[in-house]
């Protein structure tokens, strides 16, 4: 038996925004009965940033309520490229990185979802299935469902429409992922496609898709797809990138005070949402800490968000270190102990003001760096006393030799 209160909860925290049949949705969600679902996810880049893990928020409450829970990697699909909400086609990606995509992105799905246990989610990759699949075959199958006009219409490609123009190539972005969902449903009994809301024209044309088969087939399939609101900025862009750069979940591009600071960065507006997908808060007390003290709810928002992604002691670290921004000279700055001999890369590494000596050595060659009051001009400096160790201006870190 699953969670009968799932769909409630959605409703509640706004995580439903469309949804192409609600009440029958309702009534699966209400039944007790577990349900299939997946989300897809083009491995377009090698590392995961906070704007893309929100569809994967969602599925971690279907895993916890009980369902079966199905992450696509679109192998294949990456290959041509979404359109939906571009003016130009994205860059084409090679086997071998699309590959190497998605196993660092793997990593990161293990934060939000079990891959182990008595209901593990699982990973599929659209290019198995598509691999052995002949193109007029394909055609036949599938194409003869789908009117061009019809597909011009939909909103997805209406700015590549309006301002660059559409390939060919790029429409049969949605016979793809339409015809995955037609794929998962055979393979695992796949009902419901969950997707933000600029997936919603991929996703309906999934379900469509299904129900024409039926009518060609006598077969009677009821496919479900919803979408979850996306993060928008008042500045109209999505959430996930900064003005630090994104917000990676991958501890090897940021460090945890730069997450967390970046989760800081909220804009007001959003961070109701933010709170909604990462924590299980009940909304009354978030709405209430918003109307309360934004700047003390968007302190805790970073902190509880910091502590899911990264764990308690990178949280507990990035908040004294923030902290310490309203400090005057460092008097209070967190203090760590750092071998004598060790050199000042090293050292900014420890600290956790850089993630990778790389970051540490271009900080240095832009002046940003001093140490004791004095700025470091050399990557290779070997600190021989205790100090204060500064990144920028408000950064601070107490070094003790031992």
């Amino acid at each position: 038996m699953t969670d009968k209160n799932l769909f409630k909860t959605l409703k509640e925290r706004g995580l439903l925004y469309q949804c192409t049949d609600e009440e029958f949705l309702k009534k699966r969600l209400e039944s007790g009965e577990p349900i299939t679902l997946y989300e897809g996810t083009d491995p377009s880049m090698d590392s995961l940033h906070i704007g893309h893990c929100i569809p994967f928020c969602i599925l971690r409450r279907f895993q916890k309520a009980g369902h079966k829970v199905i992450v696509l990697m679109g192998g294949a699909t990456a290959s041509v490229g979404d359109p939906s909400g571009k003016n130009e086609m994205r860059a084409m990606l090679d086997k071998k990185t699309i590959e190497k995509n998605i196993e660092s992105i793997k990593k990161s799905l293990s934060i939000f979802l079990d891959f182990e246990g008595e209901n593990p989610a699982i990973i599929v990759n659209n290019a198995d299935w598509f691999k052995g699949y002949d193109y007029i075959d394909f055609l036949r199958d599938i194409g003869v469902h789908f009117n061009v006009n019809q597909m011009l219409a939909k909103d997805l490609y209406s700015k590549r429409l309006a301002e660059g123009g559409l390939t060919f190539f790029e429409m049969g972005y949605m016979l793809m992922q339409a015809y995955d969902f037609v794929h998962l449903n055979r393979a695992y009994g796949c009902t419901l496609q969950y997707g933000g809301a600029d997936q919603w024209g991929n996703i309906v044309a999934g379900v469509d898709l299904q129900r024409k088969l039926n009518f060609a087939n006598g077969t009677d399939i009821s496919l479900i797809g919803a979408t979850n609101p996306l993060l928008i900025t008042p500045a109209g862009v999505k959430m996930g990138k900064t003005e630090r750069g994104a917000i990676w979940l991958d501890r090897d591009k940021i460090s945890a005070y730069d997450f967390y600071q970046g989760i800081y960065q909220t804009p007001d507006a959003c961070v109701e949402m933010m709170y909604a997908l990462f924590t299980d808060i009940p909304m009354p007390e978030v709405k209430s800490m918003i109307q309360t003290d934004i700047v003390s709810a968007k302190k805790r928002l970073s902190y509880e968000i910091t502590k899911f992604v990264r764990g308690q002691a990178d949280a507990d670290e990035a908040k004294r270190m923030s902290e310490n921004l309203f400090s005057h000279g460092g008097d209070d700055a967190p203090v760590i102990e750092i071998k004598k001999g060790t050199d000042i890369c090293s050292a900014l590494v420890e600290a956790k003001l850089c993630s990778s000596k790389g970051e540490a050595r271009r900080l240095i060659a832009g002046g940003g760096v001093t140490f004791d009051g004095e700025k470091v001009s050399d990557p290779m400096l070997i600190l021989q006393k205790s100090g204060l160790l500064k990144k920028g201006k408000k950064n601070f870190i107490k070094l003790e030799i031992v």
